[in-house]
């Protein structure tokens, strides 16, 4: 895990640095929520991107530029008003004028009747609020909604749509129609009605419900507002024969967005990412068939000239099922430790997999177009985890680096997932894998080991003959951001009007996403208990609880929810005083950071929760006051945050006991607390994050294994010299080479097509073909014996069998094989004590097994094994220890397979004009360095390993897996045939 430099443990260590650090050059956005991750979003009015922070440039080593890829661009995409509209959606606003043009038709002049009253009652509940509840205006149906126009003066304030404590009432002749209201309960609401008048008879427009964004509803359905005016106008604004676009950000994802805005003032950076919906200028979506070529290419244009972003276009229903359904109910549930039955009523669809394949291809397409030699590509999340191995397949010399915003959960969870092979292999296509904890991290390897049976270690998995690195980078926030917002005026208000209304009462907060994993009904049970079991603070403490609403609604869930706060009112509250106060709505980003700055104490209950910034913003927000935080241990933020009090959200009296301790802490221990907290959160930044992660991916990439990569077999000039050759030595492994490596070594039969381009190989005079393996004679005969001419090499090299007499040769005839019998005891002892290893006893070694055994606990009793060999019996007789994969042999020292293709070559060393040596492991190395030191000319032979360009080998070529081989031996085939006339 990367450390800070002294530089950076400095980074902003007070709050008047921070004040004077910051810098803005937009409008703070408006509402907050949880984006699924644990990261807070803002969202508003602000352009993308608004904000960047200081900082020095960012050193790359040598690399030019950094590829980030994110599964949503971090704008919203929009066409103007004035925009050029795409075919189908300028046909349909052709339509639509038509039906206004109709409506209005000989109907007069639009006029308005308005009187404005003071709704009495409740003032001080509609002073302090800027809520607004729905409205209901009886009469006509209309299929085109209207605009409302600004408001005119009103006694109370200044009347517009979301001005809190004004009624608009009908003229006298509606007075019947007054005060019907569709609201849980009495709000500041508007009530607005147009009238028109035709031939004395007046007609009242129909219900619209009003929104923030002014725009309303009517019938149910969205509709955007129009360009109607009060004297009849009806048409829309003039467009013209451009495309023109708007740009706004988009939310979620704040800490991740924050981090690549960091890195676009440190480094040259290129955005790739999925648009989503655009959206035409009345914000309804355009699907992507619709949008056609010219404005594709137009979109793709402009977000590479000015933002420096590459879209990618996904087919709608393609999408859908990615993201709503492959992501969300699949991988999102999973990684939060929530198995599907309990998730959601959907069963698993194999189409939302086909879809998700389909989307990561697409964006591995893209990325290959777009790389150049130099890039670092820098993949997040888990919408993209098959990104890294198709990229590599495209581009095998890249550098990639993957980082996972969830939680990953252990293997006995992940191992429920029916495709987990193909994610993680997915994963593992990477070079670096970041996470937000140590436990993530470890949970990540022991999956690799369990279910792909990959060796692991604290720094990485070996996958291919060389490590993935997995390393650990806690995301933060931006810090000056919170900052921002909090000094603000506006929040400073608010927090005042918030302190006053609850004057003299001890005040804490929670805000959520109202989802299962962020244990809001945990929190109000706990509360209760609280209430419960510490009577002296009733009527002292109100819990002020935020829901926002979840993507994905849970109607049960909010039942559950307000009939457990209206059992707490109930039973501890009174006329007087409500203990609980229920927000199920987004907040206003002033709001949220208004509560945060008052809180006397920050409650978070999460069951499960990838990071959780929200505790970071409250310990930014707690200047002076040092409310003390109470977090669950199951939130990412708990291991970086120690000082907090951590508490299990089940244990709802433990939470209750937390809750008594925080409220009364002295005012030292608060403050002590908080400075701890503070010191993490100002250094631990998003800006340091990316840093960090692009820092760490640097120096992966500048690695020997990286730079000195193999590169894959040039099967053009293989075959070309093939060709021309007089005579060929072709020899082979077998396990992990010609066939698969398997769990049990019997299962490994020889594969078809493999067997039918031995066989023409072999019958090919001007070819010498061998078998080298480390299999016994027995297996060997009994697989490949039917085959003449082949020759054949058992027990790494211990027997030889020439196809000249058929006559296996035992090299090791003059041998003492006393050891063995010690090393079978040795082997015997760990046998009894591994559950599922085995000893395989050859004529000139021995080996054990231990594929079949515990993962982790096999490789732990192979090296405590190892250890024993070499202290009881290396030290005293001539043999070695070969670890292989999952087994340990014991051989003699002087027998291996490089002193095979010492006697093969030597003899031939003349005439050979071709040579072929593949294998896979560490026991070929001894085959690979045999030819290197034969004499032979480089031009004439072909070392060949098998895994990734990274593995550490002798080899000078490689192949990606056994299938390969097969099929380069089916090429060789081929020519032979020719060459024969066959």
């Amino acid at each position: 895990m990367p450390t800070a430099n002294p530089s950076t443990s400095t980074y902003l260590n007070s709050f008047a640095e921070l004040n004077q650090n910051y810098q803005s050059s937009g409008e703070l956005s408006e509402t907050s929520s949880d984006d699924g991750t644990g990261q807070n979003t803002y969202s508003g009015a602000e352009e993308f991107p608004s904000f960047e922070e200081n900082g020095a440039t960012l050193e790359l080593g040598g690399y030019q530029r950094v590829i980030v890829v994110t599964h949503h661009l971090p704008m919203v995409c929009q066409l103007s008003a004035t925009s050029k509209l795409p075919p189908a959606r300028a046909e349909r606003e052709k339509e639509r004028e038509k039906e206004r043009e109709r409506y209005f038709a000989g109907s007069g002049n639009i006029s308005s009747n308005w009187d404005y009253n003071a709704r009495s009652g409740h003032d001080s509940k509609y002073a302090k609020t800027s809520v607004i509840d729905r409205s209901l205006i009886h009469g006509t149906s209309l299929e085109n909604p209207i605009d409302i126009p600004p408001l005119g003066s009103s006694p109370y304030s200044t009347p517009t749509p979301s001005s809190p404590g004004v009624i608009l009432s009908r003229s006298p002749q509606f007075s019947e129609l007054n005060g019907h209201m569709i609201s849980n309960g009495s709000s500041p609401s508007v009530n607005m009605a147009y009238t028109r008048s035709q031939n004395s008879a007046t007609t009242a427009l129909a219900a619209h419900e009003i929104q923030k964004d002014h725009t309303y509803k009517s019938n149910g359905t969205n509709v955007s507002s129009l360009s109607a005016g009060l004297n009849g106008s009806t048409k829309s604004a003039k467009r013209s024969d451009k495309i023109e676009w708007n740009f706004k950000a988009r939310r979620g994802h704040s800490a991740l967005y924050a981090g690549v805005r960091s890195l676009v003032s440190k480094a040259p950076v290129l955005h790739i990412g999925w648009t989503d919906s655009v959206l035409d200028d009345e914000k309804e979506p355009i699907e992507t068939n619709q949008l056609g070529e010219e404005f594709t290419e137009d979109l793709t244009k402009v977000l590479s000239e000015t933002k420096n972003c590459v879209p990618v276009f996904l087919d709608d229903k393609i999408a859908a099922k990615h993201y709503e359904g492959y992501c969300k109910a699949e991988l999102w549930p999973l990684f939060h430790y929530v198995l599907w039955d309990s998730a959601s009523n959907s069963q698993l669809d194999e189409s939302n997999w086909l879809a998700y394949q389909a989307v990561n291809q697409k964006f591995a397409e893209v990325i290959a177009q777009q790389y150049k030699p130099g890039d670092l590509i820098w993949i997040n999340d888990y919408h993209l985890l098959l990104v890294p191995s198709l990229v590599r397949k495209l581009v095998p010399e890249a550098v990639i680096g993957v980082f996972l915003h969830t939680p990953f959960p252990t293997s006995e969870i992940f191992r429920c997932l029916p495709k987990r092979k193909e994610i993680l292999e997915g994963v593992l296509g990477a070079n670096l894998v970041g996470f937000q904890t140590y436990s993530y991290a470890r949970h990540f390897s022991s999956s690799c080991t369990r279910i792909l049976g990959l060796e692991s270690s604290p720094k990485g998995v070996d996958y291919g003959g060389s490590l993935v690195e997995v390393a650990i980078f806690p995301i933060g926030i931006d810090i000056n951001r919170v900052v921002a917002y909090r000094n603000s005026k506006a929040v400073k208000e608010k927090a005042k009007t918030i302190r006053d209304l609850y004057a003299g009462k001890k005040i804490i907060v929670g805000r959520d996403k109202l989802d299962h994993i962020k244990g809001v009904q945990h929190k109000l049970n706990a509360f209760e208990k609280f209430l419960e079991t510490y009577p002296e603070w009733q009527n002292k403490v109100v819990l002020i609880q935020v829901s926002t609403p979840a993507q994905r609604g849970d109607s049960r869930l909010e039942t559950r929810i307000s009939e457990l706060v209206s059992r707490i009112n109930g039973t501890y509250g009174s006329l007087e005083f409500t203990p609980v106060h229920h927000y199920h709505q987004h907040l206003d980003a002033e709001e949220y950071f208004a509560l945060l700055s008052v809180a006397d104490c920050g409650l978070i209950t999460s069951l499960r929760d990838g990071m959780n910034t929200t505790s970071h913003e409250f310990v930014v927000c707690q200047e002076g006051n040092w409310g003390p935080l109470i977090l669950s241990e199951f939130t990412g933020t708990a291991g970086s945050l120690s000082s907090a009090t951590l508490v299990n959200p089940w244990d709802y009296l433990g939470v209750a006991n937390a809750i008594h301790e925080a409220l009364s802490m002295t005012k030292e221990e608060r403050q002590q607390k908080h400075q701890q907290q503070f010191d993490h959160v100002s250094t631990h930044t998003a800006n340091f994050w990316a840093s960090s992660f692009i820092k760490e991916l640097v120096v992966v990439g500048q690695s020997p294994a990286i730079l000195n990569t193999t590169p894959v077999l040039d099967e053009a000039l293989a075959l070309n010299t093939y060709a021309k050759a007089k005579k060929r030595l072709l020899m082979f492994d077998y396990d992990g080479t010609l066939t698969p490596i398997v769990k049990t070594p019997m299962e490994a039969v020889p594969p078809p097509k493999m067997l039918e381009a031995l066989s023409v190989l072999v019958s090919d005079p001007d070819n010498y073909v061998f078998i080298i393996s480390g299999r016994d004679q027995e297996t060997l005969e009994l697989w490949l014996g039917h085959i003449p001419g082949l020759g054949l090499s058992a027990e790494h090299g211990s027997f030889i069998k020439y196809p000249e007499n058929g006559k296996w040769i035992n090299l090791t005839e003059e041998m003492d094989f006393s050891w063995k019998n010690e090393v079978n005891e040795i082997f015997t002892y760990y046998t009894e004590r591994t559950q599922g290893s085995f000893v395989e006893h050859k004529r000139c070694s021995i080996t054990w097994h231990y594929r079949l055994a515990d993962p982790e606990y096999g490789t732990f009793q192979a090296n405590e094994c190892r250890n024993h060999l070499e202290n009881a019996v290396l030290s005293k007789l001539p043999v070695e220890v070969l670890l292989g994969k999952k087994n340990l042999e014991v051989r003699p020292h002087s027998i291996n397979k490089g002193e095979i293709v010492k006697r093969l070559v030597a003899p031939r060393i003349a005439d050979i004009e071709f040579a072929l040596c593949v294998g896979d492991d560490r026991t070929d190395e001894d085959m690979f360095a045999g030819l290197k030191a034969s004499g032979l000319s480089k031009s004439h032979y072909f070392n060949c390993t098998l895994g990734s360009a990274t593995k550490k080998t002798q080899a000078s070529w490689h192949v990606a897996e056994p299938k390969d081989v097969i099929a380069f031996m089916a090429k060789c085939a081929e020519e032979s045939k020719k060459r024969m006339g066959l």
